[in-house]
């Protein structure tokens, strides 16, 4: 049998509802002004939606309303009786004929954006309150599964949420929404120079089959240890910031036109080693002479320019060990709300702690990579994160790295959209050098080095939204910087002096 609430409460809650911050007159002259002047609609679409009003029968007016209006069809007390004159909202408020009262009482369409920033700015205001009352009382029940730093991070995450969108809870979208926002992503692509739908990784070869980074995609790149991840993933990180241009988006808001503000989660290397490293590649000074301070005049010149233009790029390295996956996840929103954030670096995965509510390490890595892709989701900004790769690698012939490589391979698999390897055959090859004596194979091991030697490949063995296979790129050891391979016949072209 159910439980019935006290009158006092039912009362209670029906005076808090009644008490919550709204305006009923402008929305009722804001809903007047667009069914009598269907054209005020596209000035305030932008600032709210049918969740933004207080009254659920004006939600609905405003629902059915945009829905005409966005296909050109006239949105006007007549034309929406068909549609709403069964709606027992409206019945309590008299009917079809409330759609004329509203139509009454329009204001000028000049008011209209004011009285929509005004409608929005009370609904901010209910949700505040309704979250600041799901926080106390979340807080007031003390139970054991509920810890208060798990309340800490969920709140900060709606907190964002509502900074962001406007209400701490999405929901269902229709799909007309979901076709718009596919088109305008490909309109996108089509205008910016080289076709990307995504943000540039600098390298040409690799863009051209991943078509950039894309928006809440969780990216993994593995290898093991010594094929260059971190260094692929500095300069990506690198030529993403250096790129980066503001400006105005398609949209109307503000934000990276070009290249883009990036996060570098550093668990491994202090932020003084990566900053050194991306130096080295800028300055093009090898880095262990950037560290004994081994360096001619022009090339700490060279490491001083490098360093001035590097201050301006929007790079920022969080280098904090075992970091706990809601932490990382807290600190991302955190740096999108306060600097903007277009990318998230993480090295590497393995180096993330989960919740500690499980001892499993396979479990946890599942948690993990969830984990980084709602973050990706949220954010709305690709994620690309560095595994490691188990040691059976070492046991084959063939040393090409396998998606069932990657360690606790199933949940990585599973949740990532792209899994890339790295790998230099000229690092295996290298350990192969015969013995001096060895004449013959010493000439053939020669001349296999040298076939390899400054080359690396970009193993793609997943990918979601494009197709598989690998990319070649060049390898610098020296300044551990990657860029794009230069063709035969590129070379036979600068050759010839074209």
């Amino acid at each position: 049998m159910n439980e019935i609430a006290p009158i006092g409460a039912q009362q209670q809650d029906s005076d808090l509802q009644d008490t919550m911050p709204h305006n009923i007159e402008a929305e009722q002259q804001l809903l007047g002004a667009i069914l009598t002047n269907n054209e005020v609609y596209d000035r305030v679409a932008s600032i709210i939606g049918s969740a933004h009003f207080f009254d659920p029968v004006h939600g609905k007016v405003f629902e059915t309303a945009e829905a005409r209006i966005r296909k050109n069809a006239i949105a006007s007390p007549v034309t929406l009786k068909a549609f709403l004159e069964d709606d027992p909202g409206l019945a309590e408020l008299g009917g079809p004929a409330y759609l004329v009262k509203l139509a009454g009482a329009s204001i000028s369409s000049f008011a209209a954006r004011d009285y929509a920033q005004l409608i929005y700015d009370l609904a901010i205001r209910r949700e505040l309150i309704a979250l600041g009352r799901d926080i106390s009382d979340k807080a007031a029940s003390v139970d054991v599964a509920s810890e208060p730093k798990e309340q800490i991070v969920e709140a900060e995450q709606k907190l964002y949420a509502l900074g962001e969108q406007g209400q701490t809870d999405s929901g269902f979208q229709s799909f007309l929404k979901a076709v718009t926002d596919a088109v305008n992503v490909a309109n996108a692509a089509y205008q910016r120079d080289g076709g990307l739908a995504g943000i540039s990784t600098g390298l040409k070869d690799l863009d051209q089959k991943l078509g950039g980074l894309h928006k809440s995609d969780l990216l993994i790149l593995a290898g093991r240890p010594s094929m260059g991840k971190t260094s692929l993933a500095t300069n990506i990180a690198y030529n993403i910031a250096k790129a980066y241009k503001r400006g105005r988006l398609q949209d109307g808001s503000e934000g990276a036109v070009n290249g883009g503000v990036v996060g570098f989660y550093s668990l491994e290397m202090s932020a003084e080693q990566l900053a050194a490293r991306i130096l080295s590649e800028a300055a093009e000074v090898p880095s262990e002479q950037i560290r004994r301070g081994d360096m001619t005049e022009a090339e700490f010149r060279r490491f001083v320019d490098a360093a001035k233009q590097l201050e301006a790029c929007p790079l920022f390295i969080d280098d904090t060990a075992a970091l706990p996956i809601s932490q990382l996840a807290a600190r991302a929103r955190r740096l999108k709300r306060t600097h903007g954030l277009d990318v998230l670096m993480v090295d590497y995965l393995q180096l993330v702690r989960g919740t500690g509510k499980t001892e499993n390490r396979v479990n946890e890595i599942s948690e993990i990579t969830m984990g980084l892709k709602a973050i990706a989701k949220e954010l709305n900004i690709p994620v690309v994160a560095l595994s490691q790769l188990s040691r059976q690698v070492e046991n084959r012939d063939d040393k090409r790295p396998q998606l069932s490589d990657l360690r606790e391979s199933g949940s990585i698999e599973q949740d990532a959209d792209v899994v890339m390897f790295v790998f230099r055959e000229e690092y295996y090859k290298e350990r192969e050098k015969p013995g001096d004596h060895e004449l013959d194979k010493m000439a053939a091991w020669q001349d296999e080095m040298e076939h390899l030697h400054g080359k690396a490949e970009v193993i793609i063995g997943k990918a979601r939204h494009g197709p598989i296979g690998h990319v070649d790129l060049a390898f610098e050891g020296q300044f551990t910087r990657f860029s794009d391979l230069v063709k035969p016949w590129q070379q036979q072209i600068n050759g010839d002096g074209y």
